[in-house]
């Protein structure tokens, strides 16, 4: 990470986790966004970083003098997440990727802008994840996956290798990819599904053996 200052964008847990990284790493940290709350959290703290106000406040600043976080996850704000990185890439910021110091990361990997890695994440040899993708708290990527911009992968998710996911995929907490599976764009993965056939875009699939439910 280079060591211009960073502006988060966001305020709830994923922001919280993300501080606790960054904060650890020495990162130099400007304040937070956050557009969910009527006055936008003006004066308040999260692990003592100031927030700033409504995500309006970056362009304060301009593009080359600082760079983004995306603390956006997917709980209820499905595709919030990708149009806040399309919007701000548009105006000429770019977004920093953050890498637990515990995530295990193969050097025969290619990892797009924006990339975030938790603690205990494990993303294997020949895997390639596009921009803003989210690899959760102890999920898994394992070899030659091929993972799309803006896919979120929750905790203890698992993909054996050569699985491949669209654009903004959701793959549940606990949920099993088996190997070879191709998941459309758009899909969402419930939590604690196993998925053993191919999914199609945009719709959703739970349970053991994975089904569509909409």
């Amino acid at each position: 990470m280079d060591k211009k200052p960073l502006i988060i964008i966001g305020a709830g847990g994923q922001a919280k986790v993300l501080l606790d990284i960054l904060l650890a790493q020495n990162a130099a940290i400007l304040g937070l966004t956050d557009a969910d709350t009527a006055s936008p959290g003006v004066g308040r703290h999260v692990l003592g970083v100031p927030v700033l106000g409504g995500d309006s406040r970056v362009l304060e600043h301009s593009p080359e003098d600082i760079r983004l976080v995306n603390a956006l996850g997917s709980v209820r704000r499905t595709g919030k997440r990708r149009e806040i990185f399309r919007h701000f890439r548009a105006l000429g910021y770019s977004f920093a990727s953050v890498f637990h110091p515990a995530a295990v990361i193969s050097r025969l990997t290619e990892l797009g802008e924006g990339v975030q890695l938790m603690a205990g994440a494990v993303v294997q040899a020949g895997a390639v994840l596009g921009d803003n993708v989210l690899v959760n708290t102890r999920a898994c990527v394992d070899h030659d996956c091929r993972i799309g911009a803006h896919a979120h992968l929750a905790p203890g998710a698992t993909l054996s290798g050569g699985v491949t996911l669209g654009e903004g995929v959701h793959v549940g907490t606990g949920a099993v990819i088996i190997q070879g599976i191709m998941i459309g764009d758009g899909a969402t993965i419930g939590a604690g599904a196993v998925v053993v056939r191919d999914v199609p875009p945009r719709v959703t699939v739970a349970g053991n053996p994975a089904r569509v439910r909409n």
